[in-house]
């Protein structure tokens, strides 16, 4: 069920990213695949309707507050999508199109693409998860110092392709809902933009990865120097407050 869930999961991220190449396919296209991406999250929220439920559970921990306000952030800019989507269709809902103007459209690109960005934090921080499954079905059950070199080596080539393509897709003004005449070029490449995005994902995945990671490693350290301190500390209180006894004891053998 879980794989399942996750494959869905990763067909709803590819139709995002096919989406997002509006003047490579066409508006008909463009519409079924977001149609078929909402379709999608509806499934997802289905399948993890439980997490809601967990809310209050959440809240207890730095982590669990990240992640609902990354999850808060992505239903607000799911909606903004969905409800500019429908008002700028010319095929599915053209009936509606008539209250679609460029203002719109902007912030309907402008969705897209924090869309994209949160989506690609969201699958972050279930990475450990992600690997964990992927461990299961491959049946990986001891620790290599190799597989794990080479899996590092990966995510930071990645990442540094992602800030290469941040610059190359002009991505902060994109962000910043900038009006600018700076499009792909589908007639010289296609394929190079589909890595490009999916580079700028990975990008995200991995600085929300090994942030975790360090808050991770700085909450066991202080923990650990917490409950070492905790017995010196404890002595030293001890002998101070045997101070007054002994000195008033000296002074009685004087």
């Amino acid at each position: 069920m879980f794989l399942t869930r996750l494959v869905f999961d990763l067909i709803a991220a590819g139709l995002l990213l096919l989406g997002l190449a509006y003047w490579w396919l066409g508006n008909t296209v463009h519409e079924l695949a977001g149609t078929g991406m909402f379709l999608l999250v509806i499934v997802h929220n289905i399948f993890n309707r439980r997490w809601y439920g967990r809310i209050p559970k959440e809240r207890r921990h730095r982590r669990g507050l990240f992640n609902i306000g990354i999850t808060l952030f992505l239903l607000i800019a799911m909606l903004s999508l969905l409800v500019t989507s429908v008002l700028i269709s010319n095929t599915l809902s053209g009936f509606m199109s008539a209250y679609g103007g460029f203002t719109v459209r902007q912030i309907h690109t402008l969705a897209a693409y924090w869309v994209l960005i949160i989506v690609s934090i969201h699958l972050g921080l279930r990475w450990p998860m992600i690997m964990g499954l992927s461990r299961n079905l491959f049946g990986i059950s001891k620790a290599s110092i190799v597989r794990a070199t080479a899996l590092r080596a990966a995510a930071v080539a990645i990442a540094i392709h992602g800030i290469w393509s941040s610059f190359e897709l002009r991505l902060g003004t994109k962000l910043t809902m900038q009006v600018t005449l700076d499009w792909w070029n589908f007639e010289e490449s296609v394929a190079g933009f589909f890595v490009h995005f999916a580079a700028i994902a990975g990008l995200y995945m991995t600085l929300t990865y090994y942030a975790m990671k360090w808050m991770q490693h700085r909450r066991a350290m202080n923990s650990l120097i917490g409950r070492r301190t905790e017995i010196p500390r404890g002595q030293k209180t001890a002998t101070h407050s045997d101070r007054p006894t002994a000195f008033n004891d000296q002074q009685a053998i004087r």
